[in-house]
Formats: C-alpha cells, structure tokens, sequence
C-alpha cells in the first residue's frame, strides 16, 4: 500500500510559479510511474504529467508542455511538479498518482492517489 501526500499548492498571480511536491511512503517508490492530474469544477480529471519509475521517460500534455515539468528523487521519495507561467485556467486541485508499470495519460490505470491540493490562480 502507498500513501501519498502532496503539498505546495496555493493562490498566485497570473505568470507566476508554483512548486507541488508529492511524498510517498509505503511500497517500492522507485518502481512506481508517477502521474499528476488535475480537477477544476464540474469538469473531469484531466492528466497533468508523467515519470517512468527511473525517471527516464517524461510525458506532457500540450497544454502545459514548456510550462509544467514533472520530476521525482527515488532517494527521497518524492515527485515534484514545477508549474511556470500559470495561467487562471491551469486552477483546480492537482492529485499525485502512482502505478505499478509503465507510465500512462488515464487516470483509472493509477493505483493510488494522493488527498490532492488547490491551486487557484488569479488573473
């Protein structure tokens, strides 16, 4: 079983940055691909990002490719998610998620979730 906890969310201007982080504990953290998705409000979870287990292999949606870039340390544990160049539509609760496997874009191929944590940017 893995618990995953993530952090860093908050309020930021229009073209600022923010850095999200994602703790594991439990299971074998450098097996795990590693995704973030992200929520808004009355729309469906939409894939953020994506890590192969060795980190090797990295996948981002156009919508935040240049923007967004995904990053993990199996040493610590830990995934991070640095958002540049926020914009009001990239708002909504952004979840950390791990799979056993490759890495994948689909939300229901992930194992485990994380509580997830806001981003709201102002424009």
């Amino acid at each position: 079983q893995v618990t995953l906890v993530e952090s860093g969310g908050g309020l930021v201007q229009a073209g600022g940055s923010l850095r999200l982080s994602c703790a594991a504990s439990g299971g074998t953290f450098s097996s795990y691909a590693m995704g973030w998705f992200r929520q808004a409000p009355g729309k469906e979870r939409e894939f953020v990002a994506a890590i192969s287990w060795r980190g090797g292999f990295i996948y981002h949606p156009d919508s935040v490719k240049g923007r967004f870039t995904i990053s993990r340390d199996n040493a610590k544990n830990t995934v991070a998610l640095q958002m540049n160049s926020l914009k009001a539509d990239d708002t909504a609760v952004y979840y950390c998620a791990a799979r056993s496997g490759v890495l994948t874009t689909t939300p229901s191929e992930y194992n485990y979730w994380g509580q997830g944590t806001q981003v709201t940017v102002s424009s």
